[in-house]
């Protein structure tokens, strides 16, 4: 069995491209040699800012030979059906098929077969078609050539067992050559194999496994963080891209000046992440410190001082301007900024950002009252300044940081802490992985964000559809759900969406809010899902029939969300216990037995039984049973005690087994047959007051 190794080098490929152009590279080739009836093992890729690198064991010597049987016609067929069957066999005659029978008779058939290929010569094939089809996200054409690469692509290793495979892509030839560092070891090298490539490379200051040089990133800048007393501020993302930047990574410590310490630690940390790829640091309180880590990608002969002196230089005069902004932002109160929103689009048929921050106001103020500790006339502020950020030099530089630099201004206009944490916390949660706000008043301008966001875009019929959601409506409904269950809020849902509709211009809104309010009970369920709890038992609660005059699909039983999940709850406790199990088989039983009777009766059999017309003990039993039951579970529902009312119907379950032990339901007497059929349907009906049985498996 062979190795082959690969490498692919050019001008530095983008580290944001790194990562999927090492999957494509295994993909391509593996897909190429399994095409060709090859297994490759162990697969993998590497890769550098100058380097694309591919390594696969197990390869034979050549592909298996394979043998192909081609059936052709019978014996004695016409003659241009022989001549074409010969022809698209490539047989020189009929004389060289062989003849077979069946039970319809005997016909020809072509055996032919195709000896392997020497895997060198596969691999030549496959690798030149693999670079010219490359999916780089962009790529480049240069000089006078054909071939289109990320950048500038200067040579190609190609080893088989050891041994060049030859082949030219583009004027390229391939060899056993490479190059190692661009400064510190420039010089060619010849390479025997995997293992000696990458010791090569290491030697010539190149460290080929990005997740190798991630972990000396980490490690150094960690231990230098640690030598001054501070601790690094871990950033996963930023890690892997600077690992994509380098080849031989050295990280070295600057420091900030102290006059840009006032200027807000966001600004520095998103001037130096995003501008120049420098850590930050904190010191033992947890608070910015005025130092830096930057990663160079060599080792120089002063120590660094002068790589760090230039970044120093440049980091200062980014902070420089950092600082003028937010000196010339405070300027402005967040008030006097939101008549400025008036000139900004939030969507054409939606009006301006100002029009949405008056409505985010409006119904902050509404929603304030189902959220303990929320000041309605705060909620109010709150919400409207919420987007008057958006206006400022320093979100405008850098979008990234609007709720936080608006929660800055609010505490530099004397707003108070309260209503600047609304401001900072009114995007969250952004994703499933993002805490929800934790303060009252951040939940209610959360809330009435996302809730005008997704009323807006119902009103103009602007729904999410399949997989496009081009708008984030099924994460801003996810963030309402995660806010009123983590914050244990109990809100009328239906209410809220019907009276904030108002404010839109939309004829059928009463239609629109119905099927809101779907898509929200079609969010809960995956939510519910993605918790721990079965399907089936979600539906049962979901499912049931309506409670009240809206028939609202997917949330027909209950307009709020809280009380939902823990129905949900207090159900999947009830079914865990013996009593659960065998109610709900009895359950199942009178259902069935009703579905039959009724469809073949025609009619329904919902109706109170006849006290009169029930003879035997155990139907007697069951009848008193029901009515208690019911009573106390719809008692129980009333005051949202899910767990009394399973209780409740929990003292069903011995009633029920004697009733099926000892009564015949389908009794020769007609009218006991009907009174008997009905109280089966009294039990399903004392069930249904509190979730859809029929709806749980088992």
């Amino acid at each position: 069995m062979s190795e082959l190794l690969l490498e692919l080098f050019s001008e530095e490929i983008p580290a944001r491209m790194q990562k999927r152009a090492g999957e494509d590279l295994v993909r391509l080739v593996m897909d190429a040699l399994k095409e060709a009836g090859v297994e490759g093992k162990n697969a993998r890729a590497y890769t550098t800012p100058r380097r694309l690198a591919l390594v696969i064991e197990g390869l034979p010597e050549k592909t298996p030979d394979v043998k192909e049987e081609r059936k052709g016609p019978k014996v004695g067929a016409p003659e241009k059906a022989i001549e074409g069957f010969v022809r698209a066999a490539g047989l020189a005659s009929i004389d060289e098929a062989s003849v077979q029978e069946d039970k319809k008779g005997a016909f020809y058939v072509a055996v032919t077969e195709k000896p392997g290929r020497a895997m060198a010569d596969v691999i030549a094939e496959i690798v030149p078609a693999v670079i010219r089809a490359f999916p780089w996200p962009k790529s480049m054409r240069w000089g006078s050539g054909t071939l289109r690469w990320v950048r500038p692509l200067h040579s190609i290793l190609c080893l088989l067992d050891g041994k060049v495979v030859s082949f030219e892509v583009d004027g390229i030839r391939s060899g056993d050559v490479t190059r190692g560092h661009r400064f510190m070891a420039p010089a060619e090298f010849a390479v025997k194999d995997y293992t000696d490539y990458d010791m090569k490379l290491f030697e010539t200051k190149v460290v080929l496994d990005p997740a190798k040089r991630a972990n000396f990133i980490h490690e150094g800048a960690k231990a230098l963080a640690a030598s001054q007393g501070l601790t690094l501020a871990e950033d996963e993302a930023l890690l892997h891209e600077v690992a994509g930047l380098v080849e031989w990574p050295v990280p070295l410590m600057g420091s900030i000046d102290d006059e840009f310490m006032s200027v807000p630690r966001e600004v520095l940390t998103s001037t130096m992440r995003a501008n120049q790829k420098y850590f930050a640091c904190h010191d033992a309180k947890g608070n910015l410190a005025p130092r830096f880590i930057v990663v160079a990608n060599l080792e120089a002969e002063d120590g660094g001082k002068a790589i760090v002196n230039g970044n120093e230089r440049v980091l200062r005069a980014r902070f420089a301007d950092a600082r003028f902004l937010w000196d010339q932002d405070r300027k402005h109160t967040l008030t006097s900024r939101l008549p400025k929103l008036k000139e900004v689009v939030f969507h054409a048929k939606l009006g301006t950002v100002h029009d949405k921050a008056i409505r985010i106001g409006k119904l902050a103020r509404e929603l304030a009252a189902y959220v303990p500790g929320a000041d309605a006339e705060k909620a109010q502020v709150a919400g409207e300044l919420a987007k008057a950020d958006l206006t400022s030099q320093m979100v405008y530089e850098f979008p990234e940081l609007q709720g936080l630099m608006g929660a800055y201004y609010a505490r530099n206009d004397g707003l108070g802490d309260d209503i600047a944490d609304a401001i900072a916390e009114h995007y969250s949660p952004l994703g499933p992985s993002d805490d929800v706000p934790s303060t009252p008043l951040g939940k209610v301008v959360a809330l009435a964000d996302k809730i005008d966001t997704l009323v807006g875009f119902w009103a103009i019929d602007e729904k999410p559809t399949g997989s496009k959601d081009p708008y984030a409506l099924r994460r801003a409904a996810l963030g309402v759900i995660r806010i009123v269950l983590e914050g244990n809020l109990r809100i009328d849902l239906t209410k809220v969406l019907v009276e904030h509709g108002d404010m839109f211009d939309q004829k059928d809104w009463a239609v629109s809010v119905f099927d809101l309010l779907d898509f929200f009970g079609d969010r809960l369920k995956v939510r519910l899902r993605d918790m721990g709890n079965r399907f089936d038992l979600v539906d049962a609660v979901f499912l049931m029939g309506a409670t009240g005059k809206a028939q609202i699909p997917g949330m027909r039983n209950s307009r709020d969300l809280l009380q939902i999940v823990k129905r949900v709850e207090a159900l999947s406790d009830f079914l865990s216990t013996e009593d659960g199990t065998n109610l709900l088989a009895g359950y199942k039983r009178a259902v069935n037995i009703l579905r039959i009777e009724e469809k073949k009766d025609g009619q329904s059999y919902d109706a109170a039984p006849d006290a009169k017309l029930l003879a035997e003990p155990e139907e007697k039993a069951l009848a008193a049973a029901i009515e208690t039951a019911a009573k106390d579970a719809k008692s129980a529902v009333a005051k949202e005690d899910f767990a009394a009312a399973m209780s409740a119907l929990a003292k069903l379950r011995a009633p029920v087994d004697a009733f099926f032990d000892k009564v015949t339901v389908n009794a020769d007497d007609a009218a006991v047959r009907a009174n008997r059929l009905k109280l089966l349907a009294q039990i399903r009906a004392a069930l249904h007051e509190v979730a859809d049985f029929s709806k749980v498996e088992g």
